[in-house]
């Protein structure tokens, strides 16, 4: 599975981003999707994530009830709306799959190139 995350950009705190991240190559459809981001000087952490059908999501605590994930398998693509954004969500965005849904998982297989996402005070 290749995996591009995009989206990201300069937005003021308070505002909303909607990051997609578009697979190609196996069926989509059969795997599982995280979000991840790492700020500078930062480990990765990960945000959230989306089951195979869509029909099970997790999120971090610091970004429950702000941020949503949601998947279009049709399109090959899984979403990541982010709202009420604060600077402290200023990192470099990623999306990843594995094959099999596990809640709380950070081991995936598959990983895209991030996007940028800033967010000024």
């Amino acid at each position: 599975v290749q995996l591009q995350a995009c989206g990201g950009g300069l937005v003021q705190a308070g505002g909303s981003q909607r990051l997609s991240c578009a697979a190609s190559g196996r069926t989509f459809s059969n795997y599982a999707v995280g979000w991840f981001r790492q700020a500078p000087g930062k480990e990765r952490e990960r945000v959230g994530g989306i089951s195979w059908s869509g029909g099970s999501t997790s999120y971090a605590d610091s970004v429950k009830s702000r941020f949503a994930i949601s998947r279009d398998n049709a399109k090959n693509t899984v979403y990541l709306q982010m709202n009420s954004l604060k600077p402290e969500d200023t990192a470099v965005y990623y999306c990843a799959a594995r094959k099999y849904w596990v809640e709380t998982s950070v081991e995936y297989d598959y990983w895209g190139q991030g996007t940028q996402v800033t967010v000024s005070s």
